[in-house]
């Protein structure tokens, strides 16, 4: 329901912010009693969101933000249209041979979706495997989960999400004869992995609480209600995943919360046989899994945060022996093992590094070079065990997307596409950078930053960063940005406590009782740009998404004179109701973050002191243009819709706030490349508009 401050005609009410009404409401935990007037917000029926008074609030957001926004329609046009000039409309990706087929995927100029396609190795006609936009026509949203083709490449398994929910449909295609096999799948919620004899397929079923705590074996022809259940996970913390080893001789079950996992192998030709447990699960101890020749390659943080590798009998797989132990300024990311060699990924002092090791002398390894200071590299898609040639991948903030070939015999990469910009692309006209910056506490903290080259110091500059889940953001190029800097902003990431960017001590050093170095780290970045030049308070404009959307809120209470503009994209802002609400989906697989106040009173009291939405007060906030998606299952609507209204009801300015909430979408905002083109126009329009920069 709304009230409405002033009384207005129906031409002018769109105009008006919309107030939130505040309804009572107050519950009492650990002694301590909070009101919380918006929870009203909160369909009690949802995921089924139908309460009109809900529905009425978002629409009047939504029609508020049409409003508002509209004066800068050109503007958003004009970025749009130099956004999507840059995209070559009629991508394709380098095919890539898995078995006696070359696959790839491309855009058809002006669509939406791509379309996956191969063709035989030895010759022959192109074969349309999956179209993505004939799926995905006269749906407002559409996106593809799994996709997997059989080992005889004879029958496709994909999935598709039509509402932005994350429950996905799983189909069955057979590529022989083009027409789908009747099973149908729902509320499927994984990865899917053929056998080996290609009669079935493992799968994981969501539960209602939106949890995968289950592997699941189905074979093809037979009705899903008799589809075999492999293993089910009690701790409703966990989350179970399926997958297989490079050789594709085993299957892995994988169980895991953010800080604990134990993985399962079971035979691709014998699914159904017991499985290996590789160790028991022990809190604080993760692991994963490949396997080489009956010895399997365990990379694991059980000694050192820093990761290490160990090696272990199919035989004996709990006996663990250390083959490469950790390093200090190294970060073991990930392992993958091919038929003659393994490679290790991980970063060096922050900085990504590909090392292919041979099995016969494991501990010495050669490191693929790459020229910049600051970029990001990893391995591309390898399908094939007898590889020989890698595909890797590399950018940086001033170099488009680049797809190599590397030789493993004579160490030679070879440029096979580098990303197209249709419109031009001159690189020479932006300088990068790697600056260290010191926080309150001392501790140096990374910041990658992209300018033009005749960038004028004191300018506007676009500051992100996200800084949990021990997610690294990688300092890679973006097209859209290049409408930031052609109008003379400075572009930097900021690499956060919370991010594993300089290892999982850095991860860390950023959740549960340190969460707050975080936001500090956030602040005190943007306030050594400000000292050393680079830009002045007031003229930062500043974003994240999702838990980066969290840090948002808790820096424009902490230091709201600092920003010119806020994008909270998804934001998780309404943190401590959330962690007391344990029937939400994410929540219970999340206390090992952020910390369980159910239970714990400490927990309870250091997230209530930056919940953002629960230290709104009465103040000056910047202009904050926040976003929401009505079917998202990881944050949901309510919590910026419960954000935005109780800044309404408090702050202390005449900044505009906008809520823009897609009402047929979830977490990732709107599907299609043209589609999400757009909304990120509406953010740059945004901040150009607050920070009084010409369009």
């Amino acid at each position: 329901m709304i009230d409405s401050t002033a009384p207005a005609t129906p031409a002018q009410s769109a105009l008006l912010p919309p107030v939130a009404e505040t309804r009572p409401h107050s519950f009492t935990a650990h002694g301590v009693t909070i009101e919380d007037p918006y929870a009203w917000l909160k369909d009690p029926n949802y995921p089924e969101v139908g309460d009109p008074d809900v529905l009425a609030y978002l629409e009047a957001e939504n029609a508020y933000f049409d409003s508002v926004m509209a004066p800068h329609r050109p503007l958003v046009d004009t970025l749009y249209e130099e956004m999507k000039a840059r995209i070559k409309e009629d991508e394709s990706s380098v095919p890539q041979k898995d078995g006696d087929w070359l696959y790839w995927t491309a855009f058809e100029t002006g669509g939406q979706y791509r379309k996956w396609w191969r063709k035989p190795v030895a010759g022959g006609p192109d074969e349309l495997l999956l179209d993505e936009p004939a799926l995905a026509e006269g749906k407002e949203y559409f996106r593809l989960g799994a996709f997997a083709v059989s080992n005889d490449a004879t029958k496709l398994a994909y999935a598709i999400d039509d509402n932005g929910s994350e429950r996905f449909e799983v189909r069955v295609k057979d590529l022989t004869t083009g027409e789908h096999l009747p099973e149908v799948i729902a509320g499927m919620l994984s990865d899917i992995v053929w056998t080996a004899d290609d009669s079935g397929f493992l799968y994981g079923l969501a539960n209602e609480q939106w949890r995968t705590d289950n592997a699941r074996l189905h074979r093809l022809g037979t009705p899903i209600e008799d589809d075999i259940l492999l293993f089910h996970e009690a701790d409703e913390g966990f989350r179970v995943g399926v997958a297989e080893t490079s050789s594709r001789r085993w299957i892995v079950i994988a169980t895991s919360d953010h800080v604990t996992s134990e993985v399962r192998l079971v035979p691709a030709n014998d699914p159904t046989a017991e499985p290996i447990l590789v160790a028991a699960r022990k809190v604080g101890r993760e692991y994963d899994v490949d396997e080489h020749d009956g010895t399997l390659f365990i990379h694991t943080n059980d000694t050192d945060p820093q990761y290490r590798l160990c090696t272990a009998s199919l035989d004996a797989p709990g006996d663990w022996h250390e083959l490469i132990g950790p390093d200090p300024h190294f970060y073991m990311t990930g392992v993958e093992c091919y038929r003659d060699f393994f490679v290790v990924e991980g970063r060096e002092d922050g900085l990504d590094r590909i090392r292919l090791h041979r099995y016969a002398t494991p501990t010495e390894f050669t490191a693929i070079d790459f020229p910049e200071a600051s970029y990001a590299a990893g391995l591309g898609d390898n399908p094939e065990y007898d590889q020989t040639v890698l595909r890797v991948g590399y950018e940086s903030m001033v170099t488009p997307g680049t797809v190599y070939d590397y030789d493993t015999a004579t160490g030679e990469l070879t440029v096979l596409k580098v990303q197209e910009i249709p419109s031009g692309y001159d690189g020479a006209k932006y300088r990068t950078e790697r600056l260290k910056i010191a926080a309150r506490d001392g501790t140096q903290v990374p910041v990658s930053i992209v300018y033009p080259a005749d960038f004028v110091r004191g300018g506007p500059l676009f500051l992100y960063a996200y800084g949990a889940y021990g997610y690294a953001i990688p300092p890679g190029f973006s097209t859209g940005r290049l409408s930031l800097l052609d109008r003379g902003f400075a572009y930097a990431i900021a690499h956060i406590r919370g991010g594993d960017d300089l290892g999982q001590q850095w991860y860390l050093d950023g959740k549960l009782q340190k969460r707050e170095n975080t936001f500090n780290d956030f602040v005190d970045v943007a306030k050594a740009l400000v000292a050393d030049g680079w830009t002045e308070a007031g003229r930062i404009a500043i974003a994240g998404r999702s838990a980066g959307g969290e840090l948002m809120g808790a820096v424009v209470n902490s230091d709201p004179d600092l920003w010119g503009a806020v994008i909270a994209d998804v934001p998780f802002v309404d943190v401590l109701n959330t962690m007391l609400d344990a029937d939400l989906p994410l929540t219970p697989g999340e206390w090992p973050e952020w910390g369980n106040p159910i239970e714990d009173a400490d927990a309870f009291a250091l997230i209530r002191s930056y919940s953002p939405y629960d230290n709104v007060r009465a103040q000056a906030y910047p202009p904050l243009f926040i976003s929401g998606g009505l079917n998202d299952p990881r944050v949901t609507y309510w919590e910026p819709a419960k954000w935005a209204a109780k800044l309404r009801a408090t702050k202390t300015d005449d900044n505009v706030l906008l809520l823009k909430t897609n009402m047929g979408a979830g977490h990732g905002g709107k599907s299609g490349r043209f589609e999400s083109l757009r909304e990120a126009a509406e953010e740059h329009a945004f901040v150009l508009w607050q920070l009084g920069v010409a369009g």
